[in-house]
Order: structure tokens, then C-alpha cells, then sequence
């Protein structure tokens, strides 16, 4: 009798969008938690923390992932105003920006074109198929471009994102011991780093870390989706993938 009582509290439950939106929110808050009670341990970021909890009770109540996104999709809304707020700390940098301009496009040609020759080269090396090839090619840009950019050149919208999801959370982890490593100091420069290798999720642990790293993660990551755009229609308009 009390299973059946509490089986259906949870149908209840279940039924209702809070549900979700309250779990999204406590799941992070939970892990953020968890990540400073760690020492700012790398291999539990929020974001990944959160989400395999989040992924776990899913598959535990056997949720849909519609279901899911009917009561999340909220915090899903305040991506677009949390991405335009990003310009906020980038405004003050702009006397800097001003002198560094001429090496900040360098780093951005070279680190885009670094993320789509070295993903493509070891998924070929492994024996990938051409429609993984074209769906990898993209996956240090931001999602919503990732997606579309596959999409437009024959890949995988879907392999796209995961892509995309994979590169933002383990650029984050291994983003400041090999920054770290290779004695760079400067947090424009760490910032700017990030954001091209780790798109919006390395961008949010910079603003955790420094201002200035943040607007500059910021910075990288939205010239970074757009150099991806033209880099891959160039390199797929003339053949070569």
C-alpha cells in the first residue's frame, strides 16, 4: 500500500513542469556544492555533475526527454539573455582589445582551424565514416552552430551536439593545468584560450575564475563559432572534406 502511495505521488508529481525545472536547479545547485566542498576539483564541474544526476533520474523513472524539456525549458530561455549579458564584461575590456586586436585574430585563425583539422584528422585516422568526419568538424563551436554547420554540410546535427558537449566539458577540465603547464598567466589570454577550445561551458567556469578571463572566453567563443561557419563552408565548398 505505501509503494503504491508513493508511485502515485511521483505520476502526480511528473506531471507537472515544476518538477523538472525544480530537479535542473537543485541538481546544479547540488553540484556546485559538491565542486567547492571538492577543492574545485576539474573532474566534477558542475555542469557535468548536474547532468549525469539529472540524466540518472531520468532513466530511473523512465522520463522522456520531452517530458523533461516541457518543465526545463525555461532555464533553456535564459540562454539567449545569459549570452548577450556576456557582453557586459567584455565592454570594459575594450581599451585592451583596442591594442591586441592584430594577435587576437591570429590565435582566432589558428585555434579554429587547429579544432577542425584535429578533430577530422583523428576521427579519419580511426577510420571514421565521412558523415562522422563532417559531423565532428565542428564541434568546438557553439551548439546551436555546431548543429546547423553539420547539418548544412552533410553530418549529424545530433553527433554534432554531442560533440560540441564533450569538447565544452573536457576543454574545461584540462584548460588550466595545461594553461598552468605552459606558464601563461595572463587572463585575457587563458580566457581566450578557453573560449575557443570550450565554447560556452568553459566560458562560464571563466567568469567563476576572473573577469577579465571571462569577457575574454566570451569574446573567443562568439568569434570562434563564426570563423567556424566560414572555415568549414570554405573547406567544404572547395572539397577538401
Amino acid at each position: 500500500m505505501a509503494s503504491t502511495g508513493l508511485f502515485e505521488i511521483w505520476v502526480f508529481l511528473g506531471r507537472s513542469p515544476l518538477l523538472w525545472l525544480a530537479l535542473t536547479l537543485l541538481s546544479y545547485l547540488g553540484a556546485v556544492a559538491l565542486y567547492r566542498r571538492s577543492g574545485h576539483n576539474p573532474f566534477l564541474i558542475p555542469v557535468l555533475t548536474s547532468v549525469a544526476f539529472t540524466m540518472a533520474v531520468l532513466w530511473l523513472t523512465d522520463t522522456p526527454y520531452p517530458t523533461y524539456f516541457e518543465g526545463a525549458q525555461f532555464v533553456h530561455f535564459l540562454i539567449g539573455p545569459a549570452t548577450v549579458a556576456l557582453a557586459v564584461p567584455l565592454y570594459g575590456q575594450l581599451p585592451r582589445l583596442r591594442t591586441i586586436w592584430r594577435p587576437v585574430l591570429v590565435a582566432l585563425l589558428v585555434g579554429s582551424l587547429t579544432a577542425i583539422v584535429s578533430a577530422v584528422g583523428i576521427a579519419w585516422a580511426l577510420g571514421a565514416s565521412r558523415e562522422t568526419l563532417l559531423s565532428l568538424a565542428p564541434k568546438s563551436a557553439t551548439m546551436p552552430i555546431a548543429m546547423a554547420m553539420a547539418a548544412q554540410i552533410g553530418g549529424l546535427p545530433s553527433l554534432a551536439a554531442v560533440a560540441v558537449a564533450v569538447t565544452g566539458i573536457s576543454g574545461t577540465i584540462m584548460a588550466r593545468p595545461l594553461l598552468n603547464l605552459a606558464g601563461i598567466r595572463d587572463p585575457a589570454v587563458r580566457g581566450f584560450a578557453v573560449g575557443i577550445a570550450a565554447h560556452a561551458i568553459g566560458t562560464a567556469r571563466a567568469l567563476q575564475v576572473h573577469e577579465t578571463a571571462g569577457a575574454f572566453s566570451a569574446l573567443a567563443m562568439g568569434l570562434n563559432g563564426v570563423m567556424t561557419a566560414v572555415l568549414l563552408g570554405l573547406i567544404h565548398w572547395g572539397g577538401w572534406l
